[in-house]
């Protein structure tokens, strides 16, 4: 018999993406007014999916993170 638990253990996994490095500094607190991280400015939602990222997307997340960075300096 074959179950969906086999099925999901016989697919094919995903490549994970290690070359982009996480932007995380060891600064681990959401703040509770803007939701992001006040070490790296991720959100819980962009921390928690950085692992199954793309390359892209990662590429991505970090030109925005440096953009929230700018704001927060302004």
């Amino acid at each position: 018999m074959d179950t969906g638990r086999n099925r999901r253990r016989n697919s094919p996994r995903p490549l994970l993406d290690n070359t982009v490095a996480s932007p995380c500094i060891g600064v681990c607190w959401l703040n509770d007014e803007t939701g992001l991280c006040e070490g790296c400015l991720r959100s819980g939602d962009e921390i928690r999916d950085w692992m199954i990222m793309t390359r892209e997307q990662k590429l991505q997340l970090l030109q925005l993170l440096e953009q929230r960075s700018r704001s927060e300096l302004s």
